[in-house]
C-alpha cells in the first residue's frame, strides 16, 4: 500500500483532524484517509455537478401559487399597509 506525507499542514488542520479522529475513535491516519476519500468522492467532473445542480433546480420548481405569494413588491406593500 502506498505511503502519502504531507509536510506544513496547517496547524488548525491537523488540530481538527485530530479531533475527529478522537471523536471517532480512529488513528490520525485512518481519519485523514477517511477525509481524503470523502473529499475526493464530492470533486469530479465540475459539467456533471453542474447538470446534477441544475436538475435538482427544475425538479423543485416553486409553483405559480407560491411565486405570488412571494413577490416581493407584494410582500412590501402588505407590511406597508399594516
Amino acid at each position: 500500500m502506498p505511503n502519502l506525507q504531507i509536510r506544513d499542514l496547517p496547524e488548525n488542520l491537523y488540530r481538527l483532524l485530530k479531533e475527529r479522529a478522537k471523536k471517532e475513535r480512529r488513528s490520525l491516519a485512518q481519519e485523514a484517509v477517511i477525509a481524503l476519500a470523502r473529499g475526493l468522492e464530492r470533486e469530479g467532473d465540475p459539467l456533471d455537478r453542474r447538470r446534477k445542480l441544475l436538475k435538482e433546480i427544475e425538479e423543485n420548481q416553486i409553483d405559480e401559487k407560491v411565486k405570488s405569494r412571494l413577490d416581493p413588491v407584494a410582500l412590501i406593500r402588505e407590511d406597508r399597509e399594516r
